[in-house]
């Protein structure tokens, strides 16, 4: 099925669960080359399209084209039904993205706290059992809302502060986490 995506046409490549965020992602191939990947985040292949071209969004950022049901999870692939979920191993949960797939680091700004104030730069935090700095506040380029940036003291992240070609932060390799508050 095509879509529109930030003004867009993309066609759906994938529906279901991610590594890098919680809920149900789309996956899409974008007609030009105005995307982020090629179908592989974070070393994990979701689906396989040109480079630039891939894009993983969530269904409420999605605007169906003309013809088709604006706004349904059950959106179709070729008039077939949207391939169910995958499920991923514990294992490769995390994976950061190699120096080699990237051309050049943009860098966003990070806010001094939380929009509730609740987290500030540099506050200690515990994450998935594990500790951690505050070392981003902000957008990020992936989805959508307020996302914390944290280095971990142990390797159980899933970058260096750097996710699809965008630097957030810096920390040691697998020792970043982009997660919402």
């Amino acid at each position: 099925q095509t879509v529109t995506w930030s003004g867009n046409q993309g066609i759906v490549r994938y529906i279901g669960a991610v590594s890098f965020a919680a809920g149900e992602w789309v996956g899409l191939e974008l007609e030009a080359a105005k995307g982020m990947h090629n179908g592989n985040v974070m070393g994990i292949p979701y689906f396989v399209c040109p480079r630039k071209h891939g894009i993983m969004a969530q269904l409420a950022q999605l605007q169906a084209d003309e013809g088709t049901d604006e706004g349904t999870a059950s959106i179709e692939q070729d008039g077939e039904p949207a391939p169910e979920p995958r499920e991923l191993e514990a294992s490769s949960r995390f994976a950061s993205t190699a120096p080699e797939d990237i051309e050049e680091l943009a860098r966003l700004q990070s806010q001094e706290e939380t929009v509730d104030g609740s987290i500030s730069l540099g506050q200690m935090v515990m994450w998935s059992n594990s500790r951690g700095a505050v070392r981003y506040i902000g957008e990020v380029q992936f989805a959508a809302g307020e996302w914390v940036g944290l280095e971990l003291e142990e390797a159980r992240g899933g970058h260096a502060g750097s996710v699809l070609g965008v630097q957030y932060f810096k920390c040691a390799p697998k020792h970043g986490v982009l997660v919402q508050p």
